[in-house]
């Protein structure tokens, strides 16, 4: 009997922990992608949004609103151009990514 009963919870014990160690397993992952391409509106974007660009830290983000705050939005991408540290490397890095 005595047995039977440890057998029993062996098994018991398996089974339990089988189920937890598969917990989770279907359950996605928080870190973005960097094949997921997020789009900044630069007109609108915050010093944080700005620097989620390739080649921007928060210098370029930084002037980037200045520069609007001065001129206004931008009307074209290629406006972003004008500003001081934002080259035309920066701009192809970005194209797909930034929005008017």
């Amino acid at each position: 009997m005595k047995k039977h009963i440890c057998y029993f919870l062996t098994v018991l014990f398996t089974v339990m922990s089988l189920s937890l160690s598969a917990e989770g397993l279907n359950e996605s992952p928080e870190v973005i992608s960097p094949l997921e391409i997020q789009v900044v509106d630069v007109n609108k974007a915050d010093i944080e949004t700005l620097a989620l660009l390739k080649g921007v830290g928060e210098k370029k983000a930084q002037a980037i609103i200045a520069y609007r705050e001065l001129h206004g939005d931008f009307n074209s991408v290629d406006d972003l151009l004008n500003v001081k540290g934002i080259g035309e490397q920066m701009l192809q890095h970005n194209k797909e990514r930034i929005k008017l």
